[in-house]
């Protein structure tokens, strides 16, 4: 499934790393379907919105710890109630893996994934994912991933149409920057020095993914974390 030297992996900033290609077309199917089964599960995506008013114009639906603006809980509190989805075991391996990827490209990720003798734990344990859902015409302001305990890296995969990853630092919205093109099948995982790093996607490349994977016009981002949330009392 890993690819890691095929079209050259880049360190984009310090901790911020692009595996292109690193899953492969049936990988891509396979989660592309996973995705919508998700969705399905987590009651369906939904725009969230904001503290001021505004609609988020991506879709989102939750596993592990559901996500809204700004914090976590085990139950869609801004929607119907109902609890979430549990994380896969199988999506968590899968980030282990990519996160060890990119940390042989760049240390400073520090996301070590060696098993612990004594327990046989994992040092990167991530716990939530958020099921981004970009229909034609979505896109993502500049945010900081910031509602999380854990400063472990958050593993990013794209399947379906290409988009513009707009990667900042973490000083502010503001220049400098990096625009990437993520393609189906990419992945982008940024810690350490870059894990507080502001980061968007100013527009989805409409027509670029490939009829087979099944997504249609649009783009699923799955974006995995470990919360460092206490479980509830």
């Amino acid at each position: 499934m890993s690819r890691l030297f095929g079209r050259g992996s880049e360190i984009v900033a310090p901790g911020a790393v692009l595996l292109p290609g690193w899953l492969d077309p049936e990988a891509q199917r396979s989660l592309a379907e996973a995705c919508r089964q998700w969705g399905a599960d987590a009651g369906g995506f939904r725009s969230p919105r904001m503290p001021r008013g505004g609609v988020m114009s991506v879709q989102i639906a939750c596993l592990g710890w559901h996500w809204y603006p700004y914090r976590y809980s085990r139950y869609v509190d801004d929607d119907d109630g109902r609890p979430v989805p549990p994380f896969p075991d199988g999506l968590g391996d899968l980030s282990r893996r990519a996160a060890a990827d990119a940390g042989a490209v760049d240390s400073r990720i520090k996301a070590k994934t060696d098993a612990v003798a004594e327990t046989g734990a994992h040092e990167y344990q991530p716990d939530v994912a958020l099921i981004n859902w970009y229909a034609p015409g979505s896109h993502m302001g500049m945010h900081v991933d910031r509602d999380e305990r854990s400063p472990s890296p958050v593993v990013s995969f794209s399947v379906g149409d290409s988009c513009t990853f707009r990667f900042g630092t973490p000083a502010g919205r503001g220049r400098p920057w990096t625009d990437v093109v993520l393609e189906s099948g990419d992945v982008f995982v940024f810690g350490g020095p870059s894990r507080l790093a502001y980061h968007g996607v100013p527009r989805v490349i409409q027509g670029t993914g490939a009829p087979a994977l099944g997504v249609g016009g649009g783009r699923f981002n799955i974006t995995v974390r470990q919360s460092g949330l206490p479980e509830p009392a």
